[in-house]
Parts: structure tokens; sequence; C-alpha cells
């Protein structure tokens, strides 16, 4: 007789791991999280940039994500960021264990951008990319996550 009265199939254990494993950041408070999910456009002489990580992919680590120079914001699955400010052409890099990645996202007046940070599995560790995506897209995956505490 086996020690064990049920036997776990490899979806179960794989779906135990993947939920055991999951990194996570410090996380903004509800009422913070809601502001942003508002999308209020910016006012004209202000552009709005929010950056996001979604999905299980990678979820065991968190993405370190450097928007225009600032310390580094760790980004783990389904969180996001969000930053207003002047116009302007911002550096968002993203650095994984096998490399990284960077993009410049200008940003102008009274407009609103979405970043993704996405997790690539690579050949001696993880690594990242960073793509400007369409605006629904982005209100969808900000919708679905929690704002993390950011830049």
């Amino acid at each position: 007789m086996s020690p064990f009265p049920i036997r776990p199939s490899l979806p179960m254990l794989a779906g135990l791991l993947l939920l055991a494993g999951c990194a996570s950041v410090p996380l903004e408070s509800a009422q913070e999280d809601a502001k942003g999910k508002q999308f209020t456009p910016p006012p004209p002489d202000r552009g709005s940039l929010y950056v996001y990580r979604q999905g299980l992919m990678g979820a065991p680590v968190t993405i370190p994500v450097t928007i225009a120079g600032s310390p580094e914001t760790p980004l783990a699955a389904n969180t996001w960021v969000w930053l207003e400010g002047a116009p302007a052409a911002l550096d968002v890099k993203c650095t994984g264990t096998d490399g990284s990645a960077a993009l410049t996202a200008n940003v102008g007046p009274g407009e609103t951008r979405f970043v993704e940070v996405a997790f690539r599995p690579g050949l001696m560790g993880s690594r990242c990319a960073v793509l400007e995506v369409p605006e629904a897209q982005g209100r969808a995956a900000v919708l679905a996550g929690k704002r993390a505490v950011g830049p």
C-alpha cells in the first residue's frame, strides 16, 4: 500500500508548484490601485505612462525595471506601475539573469502610453522583453493586475 492515499496527477502537481512559487512585490493601497485604474487623461502639459507585467510565465521571479533612470522597481506577475509627469521620451529597461531589454516610450502632452515587460526563458536563466502595446491591451492588463509600489 502506498503511503500517499491520494495519488496526485502531473497537472495537479504543476499547478501547486506554480502557486507555491509566485513572486511578490510591495503593492500600493487599494485606493491608489483604484485611482490608477480610472485612466483619467493627463492635463495637456503632462503625460502618463503605465508599465505592466502580465501572465504567469516566470511567476517565481520578479523582473527588475528601470523607468527614466529611476531606482529599480521589481514587477511580479500581474502587477503594474503608473507615472505621470512632463511629456518626455522615457527609457524603460528590464533586466533578467540572461540579458536585458530596453525601449524608449515617447509620451506626448496629454497622452497615455502602455508598455509591457515580459518574462522570456533564456539559455542560462531568465530574459525579459519590453514592448509598447495598444491602449486597449494595456488597459485590460492594468485592470486585471495590481498596482505595485513604483517610482
